[in-house]
């Protein structure tokens, strides 16, 4: 769904017209009136209204990126293991996993 923007009238949505034969873009009436309006009154600023969809991602978005990249309670139990000296690794395990990784890689 496009976003929606607000200010702009539909006469100044312009599609170019066709030219002559050699196929160039020759402006319209409705262009130059346009271009004369918009000179005439002075800017303002730019204005833009999100729907709820775009605030409910931002939203989202900031509670992601405030969200701990490590989860604390997995890593603890391993952090005691390997400081105690008591960590077992698994070789044969990580060579299984690294091997799914590279088969689904192909």
């Amino acid at each position: 769904m496009p976003p929606i923007i607000n200010g702009y009238s539909t006469s100044e949505l312009i599609a170019p017209s066709e030219g002559p034969i050699n196929g160039s873009v020759v402006a319209d009436k409705a262009q130059s009136e346009a271009s004369a309006a918009s000179a005439a009154r002075p800017q303002i600023g730019d204005h833009v209204t999100l729907r709820n969809s775009v605030q409910s991602l931002q939203k989202l978005s900031e509670a992601v990126a405030q969200a701990p990249v490590v989860n604390a309670t997995n890593v603890a139990p391993i952090k005691r293991a390997v400081s105690n000296g008591t960590y077992q690794v698994d070789a044969a395990s990580i060579a299984n996993k690294i091997l799914q990784f590279e088969n689904g890689l192909r």
